[in-house]
């Protein structure tokens, strides 16, 4: 059975990984996941490590894909950031937590790109 939410979503950030690329960054891995949960795109931008989550709503959506980031989902980027930096031997390397909202009209998407959205020294 075909999972138009699903499908929304990784389409969205399939989107948000080739803007990113377009704008620099290189992407290192994309849906990581471990025990305390998933990151969509993990990339760099220069010298600073990006944990990004890609929010994709349809245009006329009940809640904007910024708002969606809820603090609870951001503490829970924030432990699979520190353990993926920690997996990687970067613990202690610049890094940023951003969000890639993406909104469409079935036709087009209109992406913003946030960044620093949140940090972690607010939890």
């Amino acid at each position: 059975m075909f999972d138009f939410r699903r499908f929304l979503g990784r389409t969205g950030e399939q989107a948000a990984a080739r803007f990113m690329k377009k704008n620099g960054c290189k992407i290192l891995e994309t849906n990581f996941r471990n025990l305390f949960g998933e990151i969509d795109i993990i990339a760099t931008d220069r010298d600073v490590i990006v944990f990004v989550e890609v929010k994709t709503r349809q245009e006329g959506g009940v809640i904007s894909p910024k708002e969606a980031v809820t603090s609870k989902k951001q503490k829970t980027i924030a432990k699979v950031a520190e353990s993926w930096l920690k997996s990687k031997n970067r613990y202690g390397a610049k890094a940023r937590f951003d969000v890639i909202a993406i909104v469409s009209d079935n036709k087009t998407k209109r992406i913003e790109w946030v960044k620093n959205a949140f940090d972690t020294r607010s939890f």
